[in-house]
Parts: C-alpha cells; structure tokens; sequence
C-alpha cells in the first residue's frame, strides 16, 4: 500500500473538486446518469441478498460494490460533489463562483436521478415480465421500505423531517470518508479496502443516500407502493439532499480542508523551550519542542 500524508490527498480533493467545477456538461452528465444506474443496481442487489438470506448484514456486506465500481470508473455522484466541489470555491481556485458550483451539483443530481429512474424501470419490468405479473418478495419489500421511510416520518411531523436529514447527515458522513478514504492509496486494492468499511457501515444503520433513494422511492411507487411523488420529494428526498449536503462538507470536507490545507501556525510552549534552551550538560538545543495538545 503506498500510503498518502492527509496534507497530499487533501490538496488532491481540492483538485478534485476544481476539475469537475470545469468539466463539460456532456461529461458531467453521462458520468453522474451513470453513477446513479449502478448505484440503483447496487441497491437492487444488496435488497435482494437481504432478502433471500433473511439477513441485512449480508447485504450491507456486499453493497458497497456497487460504490466501488462507480468510484473507479470516475463516475460523479452528488454526494461526492457536495465534498469535493465546494472546496475549490473556498481555496479561491481561479473562475470558481459560486455559480459554478451551483451548476456542478444541478447537472450531477439531474444525471444520478435519470440514471437511477432508468434502472427502477428496468428492475420493475423484468420483475414482473412486462408489468404482467406481481413483482413477488423484493417488489413487496422495496413497496414496504417506500412506505415506511415516507408516511413513516410523515406521522412524526416536524420531527420526523429532521430525523430524515440527521440520517441523511450521518449517511454522507460516511459515503464522504469513503470517498476520501479511497485518495489515501495509489493501490486499487487498498483503495477497495477504505471506500468499503463506512459505505458498509451507512447502508447497515438505515442512513438516507440521496441517489440511493432516487431509485428505491420511484421503484416502490412503480411496484405499487402507496405514497405519492410529493410525499417522496417532501417527506424523504429534500431532507435527505440537506442532510447529504451537511454531512459531506461540514463534516467531511471543511474540518480536513482546514486542519491539513489552511492550517494555523505551530503552537510551541513556552515551558518545554525554556528546558531546551537550558540544558545542564552546556549543550544548547533548539528552542523548537512543540506542544503535546
């Protein structure tokens, strides 16, 4: 494993976070519809593993593959963007507005939502043979999950909309260290290594993944799922998209950003360059002994 300091991979997400701000919409677009697609299918398969072994931890075992795949092929997702791309605004790179950064994370959500809608699509089609059929065991889990991560919250009101967007911060709190987590090596197998542990993690505990749902909310709605598109978009999809937006540059990219990028002069104590300075065999040392905070 070749192991990058936190101040070289850092600087790379502010790099990172620049080139998407100036890729072509072309570009932009094809790798977020593509990121969403295997994501859904990724969501689809972990589902089905869960449900025909009976147990979840099975499937959140094997989810973040899907992660995996998407992450090195260079595919966006926007919950990537929203760590990464901010950062070049904040680093002050040149051309980088605010605009910008507006337009990276619009087009982002548009190509992961169309990318996750065509595979709830074909998901429900080949379930049911051309809508022909009941969708058997996973249509009825994924209808249930729909229902519950809506009208469920629903009921609780107020409350229950910030419980979706705590969730949805905790989620891109980790799905971000996994994206950060994989820039730490030049390995692919040691880059494998760090995305898998939180991606594991947030699809174990429940935590709401913006593109995630994108997929699971239209699928459950398809397969006859009772809530409404608004009920999707109110009661689980903005939440989810704050929360997202929250989790993965408040908690992921500033505090690396600041602590390893734009960090604060070295703090020495007075104390230990007193000692240095006053050694009792006539030697005199450096008076540069750091503090131990």
């Amino acid at each position: 494993m070749s192991y990058l300091d936190p101040s070289e991979f850092v600087t790379k997400m502010v790099d990172q976070g620049e080139s998407k701000v100036y890729m072509s919409t072309k570009d932009t677009l094809i790798r977020a519809f593509m990121a969403g697609a295997i994501l859904a299918l990724a969501a689809v398969f972990a589902i089905t593993v869960a449900t025909n072994t009976g147990s979840p931890l099975v499937g959140a075992l094997l989810f973040p593959v899907g992660f995996i795949m998407l992450y090195l092929m260079k595919f966006d997702l926007l919950t990537g963007v929203f760590t990464l791309v901010p950062l070049a605004l904040i680093d002050k790179r040149p051309g980088v507005t605010v605009g910008q950064v507006l337009r990276n994370w619009g087009l982002v959500f548009i190509g992961n939502f169309a990318g996750a809608l065509t595979v709830a699509f074909m998901m429900s089609f080949i379930l049911t043979y051309g809508y022909s059929t009941d969708g058997g065991a996973i249509a009825a889990k994924v209808s249930k999950i729909g229902e519950s991560r809506t009208l469920g919250y629903q009921a609780h009101g107020i409350e229950g909309w910030f419980t979706i967007f705590i969730r949805g911060m905790l989620c891109n709190w980790m799905v971000s260290m996994g994206v950060v987590g994989a820039m730490i090596s030049t390995s692919a197998s040691s880059k494998m290594l760090a995305m898998w542990m939180p991606i594991m993690l947030f699809f174990f505990m429940g935590f709401e993944h913006s593109i995630v749902n994108m997929f699971l909310f239209p699928f459950s709605m398809i397969m006859g799922g009772g809530f409404t598109f608004m009920d999707y978009i109110v009661w689980n999809e903005l939440p989810t998209v704050l929360g997202n937006l929250v989790g993965g540059f408040v908690l992921v990219g500033l505090p690396l950003y600041f602590t390893h990028v734009r960090t604060s002069p070295e703090r020495i104590l007075k104390v230990h360059a007193d000692r240095a300075t006053a050694t009792t065999d006539g030697n005199v040392q450096p008076a540069t002994l750091k503090a131990s905070v």
